[in-house]
Formats: structure tokens, sequence, C-alpha cells
């Protein structure tokens, strides 16, 4: 194999010194535009490519966030990491994107990686909810944001949605359409937004002076449409079959459609369905579905920002930040009829 091309090949074949070569990729201003042209030249003919990971030892720093989402199949994640990818790429940082697949212990060997590979910072949503495992990443010292949680203590940024009103938005609005027998759909309970979502929603029972067992609970292993399909199989499994049903995100409640609709249960005749997140494949459903928005691709934006502040040049100026936005209920046909109890 052919050694790659150095510096000061560059240099030898273009005539001039490797500190001038230097100054022509990292400060070409300083550089007089003859000289400029004679090594970009050089460069291109060559295929000179810098590296990267000297530059980084040089330098001290990287120029890589890492970003562990719990699922990278799911479409609210792909959005959310586009947001935050156009802020790295406008800061001339790249983003390392890994998926902990909702386990704690892929968690947890992800952020060790991500310390021993001396990331710039991390974008997480936490799988762990004891926070163990960002306990232990702390002592590394490198700036993290959570992303759709919020942080714990003082000691961090988050951007979050939130996620109790998103369960109380979803659940007033079948209450609204004289739902009382509703079902909630979630994913694992260990984890953050499942738990908020199902706040939300005995909140809004509340309001409406409905006790908590008025709200039936599905937890499913996942959050993904191969889990909804079993839990709207548990759904009609049951004595008597609820009259609405709310998804903690959209690929469980499109996996609980196709099963309602394989046993001709009419949707939302016979039973109305909430998704939450709005993922584009909500509305190009068989029936479109009535879900829970949220600003994903803001939400990565937003978490990016922070981070890019925190490790930036101002970084000693920096403080740390909770931001919340606020999510908002598109209706959809699968609520629109009132179901028949």
């Amino acid at each position: 194999m052919r050694r790659p091309v150095g510096i000061k090949d560059v240099a030898g074949a273009a005539g001039v010194s490797v500190g001038t070569v230097s100054n022509v990729i990292n400060r070409p201003e300083s550089v007089t535009e003859e000289t400029r042209r004679r090594v970009l030249s050089t460069i291109e003919r060559l295929g000179y490519v810098r590296s990267e990971s000297a530059r980084q030892l040089r330098a001290g720093r990287s120029r890589i966030l890492a970003m562990l989402v719990l699922d990278m199949a799911n479409p609210f994640f792909v959005d959310v990491a586009s947001g935050a990818e156009r802020s790295a790429r406008e800061a001339r940082l790249g983003v390392m994107l890994c998926n902990s697949a909702e386990s704690p212990e892929e968690e947890a060997i992800y952020l060790t990686m991500f310390s021993e590979q001396r990331v710039r910072g991390v974008l997480v949503t936490p799988a762990d909810m004891s926070g163990h495992n960002l306990d232990s990443f702390r002592r590394h010292e490198i700036p993290f944001v959570f992303v759709d949680r919020i942080v714990p203590s003082a000691d961090g940024c988050s951007v979050s949605v939130d996620d109790v009103n998103g369960g109380a938005l979803a659940v007033r609005h079948l209450l609204g359409r004289g739902c009382r027998d509703i079902a909630y759909v979630s994913g694992p309970m260990h984890l953050a937004q499942c738990q908020d979502r199902r706040e939300g929603a005995l909140l809004a029972l509340a309001e409406a002076g409905l006790p908590p067992g008025a709200l039936r609970h599905v937890e499913a292993a996942r959050l993904d449409v191969t889990a909804g399909r079993d839990a709207g199989a548990r759904l009609l499994g049951m004595s008597t079959r609820p009259g609405a049903v709310f998804c903690a995100n959209d690929l469980l409640a499109l996996g609980v459609l196709q099963t309602l609709y394989a046993a001709g249960i009419r949707v939302p005749e016979d039973v109305a369905l909430v998704g939450y997140d709005d993922i584009e494949f909500a509305s190009a459903a068989a029936v479109p579905l009535t879900s829970v928005r949220q600003p994903a691709f803001q939400l990565g934006v937003t978490a990016a920002d922070l981070l890019i502040q925190e490790t930036g040049d101002n970084a000693a100026a920096h403080q740390h930040q909770r931001i919340v936005l606020q999510p908002e209920l598109v209706v959809r046909a699968s609520t629109l009829a009132r179901p028949v109890r």
C-alpha cells in the first residue's frame, strides 16, 4: 500500500516550507495569492488530506460531537439528529451518532467510548434512569447536554419537551370526544418520557373528575411498531375493549392500528387512537393518526447550540440552561368521529 501523502511531501513538491503549507490550510490570509494557488494546486495534485487526529493532538480538543439516542430507527430521533447536525456543521464540527437501543448497558459502553475518544462534547437522551452512567461519565469533564430529558442537577444543560403537558393534551382531546374508557400504551417505564406522558394522562383524568384507575396501562417492551402490534393484541384480549388508546409514540400507535385493522376493529368508530411525536408516517397511515407533535428538529438545533457554546472559545462565560419546549396536538382522522363508548 502507498504511504499517505504528508504535509512534508506537499511542501517539497510546492517548493515551500512546511509552515507555509500549514498557513495556506489554516491561515490563508497570511500567504500571498501566488503562493496560496501553488500550494493548493499541489495539494489537489497529490491528493493530500490533513490528519484530523494529529491536529486534535496538537490543539488538545476534538472537533467531533457525540450524540447518543434511544433508537435510530425512530424517525423522531432522525429529525432530532438532523437539527443537531445542522448546528454542528455551521460551527464546522462533526457529529458521531450512536444508538443505545433503550439499553442502559449499551449506553454505558458508548459513554466509555466517548471518553476514550476525547470527544468535544456529548448530546445524550438517557436510557439509564438511575443516573449512574452519567455520574461516572462526569468524571472525565467532557461537557454534555441532555436531549428530550431534563437534567436532574445544576451541572449540565438540557433541552426537553413538556411531556406531562403532551400526555394531558392527548387525553383531554379523547375526553372531549366522549371517551371515558382509555388505555395508555407505553414503552419501558424506566424511560422518563413514558413516565411523564402517563403522568400527563392521569392529570387530564383528574381534571375531569375521573380516578387513576380509569386509565388502563399496557407496557410494551420497546417503542417500535412490532411492540405496538403486540400491545394491540393485548388490548383485544381484554374482557372489555377500551374505547380509546393513547400511545407513548407514533410507532407504537401504528402497530396498534395494524392489529386493530387486521381484527376488523374500526378506527375511530370503535376505538379512537392518539400517538406521540407526529412523525411523517403518522399522517400517511391508512387512518391518518392524531398525534402530539414534538418540535424534533428544533430540539436538536437548540441542544447542539448549547453544547457548542459550552465547548467554544467563550466557554468560561457559559451558563447552564434548562430549556423546555412545548408540544402541540395535531388532530387527524383517528379521533375525528366519536367512539361507541
